[in-house]
């Protein structure tokens, strides 16, 4: 099968149902010939974890469909801004504008951003990154959110952002919102991070209409670990949403953050079915608690390295026996060959509600400010070679871009958390400031420089060895 005629074999899966099963194995195949070969620049284990991810995709994607939990329209149109745009490629606006960056600057654009608008919540979670409790929330007004989204599109050639925050759909400003943006950029692919509570039956319908979002809705487990963290009742409101976006066909997924108080619903199978199974959901990302922002004074909710190594070991099962489209940002490293921070191709970079330019949403550090940039005739592409992008993307060459045959070990593919003290001497520039007060607090502390210093030095024990003997040595 060649890669043109994907879209066109989905939407012949998405209209016949008699023949569904055969067009997905052809499609399976397809995806495994790609990835699994000989001439791949990636280590065999890498190209098989790659494969397993896509193939899950699909079977989650097929699974809903013959659930009616997702709307055939709108698989149509996800097939023709997700997959034919961000997958094939076969945008020429994209093609040019790569071109046009590359001759520029020496180097690919980054593949997309993650943009936090607002920092505006309801909700007020015990370690959040973002820390919404703030008295006076920042929000990007809607001209600058407009540009930004533009300049990914025109610049980069992105076609694809994901939407972080704060709550995103609180967002407001001159009288828009994030949904003005996505029905403009209809050729574009938004995921949104959300926490499930706010999403009416009206945001639903211009979801289902626009066909270019998916929400990925904030969960901690069961009732019990997301009402602990959430505020009572958060539990029963998301379940609400996600019975609202079935019976419109929006797909969705689920964002889940593990923390020392929730291992033992992660490391369940019984979550995994509730949320695949049940609920529908046609992915889902977990996020280890980082302590940023207010997480700093949360500590102890970070995920001990042994427990690290349980998620990984649940990762590869869920993935592999029951095809759950599922990946960790840690612990699923090997799948975007390490580290996709500091705006690099594959990866990206970060602006958040303050227009601050981060390498990633996990490091509350910046150099360059968006409003700042603007005032001075520049773009977000000026952003991505501060010294703090040009020597985190050193730093990934290093270790594993430039040689993916023989790569260091991407379970441990973080700057900041796997590798805190060399980010703190080797990637973090004197001109770099803090996001906040916790932030700059941090840098400060010889407790926290110490704390993650030796949770580095344990995950290497944990990981080495397996790194080397199944996958190096494979």
């Amino acid at each position: 099968m060649k890669p043109e005629l994907i879209s066109s074999t989905l939407k012949q899966m998405v209209k016949h149902r008699h023949l569904r099963k055969l067009l997905a194995k052809r499609i399976d195949d397809y995806i495994r010939k790609s990835i699994v070969n000989n001439e791949s620049q990636d280590l065999k284990e890498v190209q098989i974890r790659r494969y397993q991810f896509l193939s899950a995709m699909l079977h989650c994607m097929i699974r809903n469909m013959d659930k009616g939990y997702v709307s055939g329209r709108i698989i149509e149109r996800i097939v023709e801004v997700f997959v034919q745009n961000n997958l094939i490629r076969g945008d020429g606006g994209y093609i040019r504008a790569v071109e046009k960056y590359q001759e520029k600057y020496g180097e690919p654009p980054p593949t997309f951003i993650v943009f936090s608008p607002t920092q505006r919540c309801n909700l007020r979670c015990t370690g959040c990154y973002a820390a919404s409790g703030v008295d006076t929330p920042a929000t990007v007004p809607f001209q600058f959110v407009e540009r930004v989204v533009a300049e990914v599109h025109d610049i980069f050639g992105g076609r694809f952002i994901t939407i972080s925050g704060g709550e995103p759909f609180m967002y407001k400003s001159d009288g828009k919102t994030l949904l003005d943006v996505f029905e403009k950029y209809t050729d574009m692919f938004f995921m949104v991070y959300t926490n499930g509570t706010v999403i009416n039956q009206d945001i639903v319908r211009r979801l289902a209409e626009t066909a270019n979002v998916t929400p990925a809705v904030s969960v901690e487990g069961f009732e019990k670990e997301t009402d602990l963290r959430r505020g009572p009742g958060a539990f029963k409101k998301i379940l609400a949403t996600l019975d609202r976006l079935r019976n419109a066909g929006v797909p969705f997924g689920i964002s889940a953050t593990a923390t020392s108080r929730n291992m033992d619903a992660l490391l369940s199978d019984e979550f995994y079915e509730f949320y695949f199974q049940k609920q529908g959901a046609c992915y889902m990302w977990q996020f280890q608690m980082m302590p940023i922002g207010r997480g700093k004074d949360e500590l102890d909710l970070m995920v001990n390295p042994e427990n690290r190594l349980k998620l990984f070991r649940k990762w590869e099962q869920m993935l592999v026996e029951k095809k759950y489209c599922l990946a960790d940002f840690w612990n699923s490293g090997v799948l975007a060959r390490g580290c996709i921070a500091y705006g690099r191709s594959g990866g990206y970079a970060y602006v958040d509600w303050h227009g601050n330019v981060t390498p990633c949403a996990f490091i509350p550090y910046y150099v360059d400010n968006i409003y700042d940039l603007y005032e001075r005739g520049k773009t977000l592409a000026d952003a991505m070679f501060s010294d703090f992008m040009i020597k985190g993307r050193k730093w990934q060459r290093e270790y594993g871009l430039d040689d993916c045959k023989r790569p260091k070990n991407w379970l441990m593919p973080c700057s900041i958390r796997d590798h805190y003290e060399i980010f703190r001497k080797a990637v973090l520039p004197e001109n770099a400031r803090p996001e906040d007060k916790n932030a700059g607090e941090a840098l400060k502390s010889e407790e926290y420089f110490d704390l993650l210093k030796s949770y580095d030095k344990e995950l290497q024990g944990l990981t080495e060895r397996i790194w080397e003997n199944e996958y190096l040595s494979v």
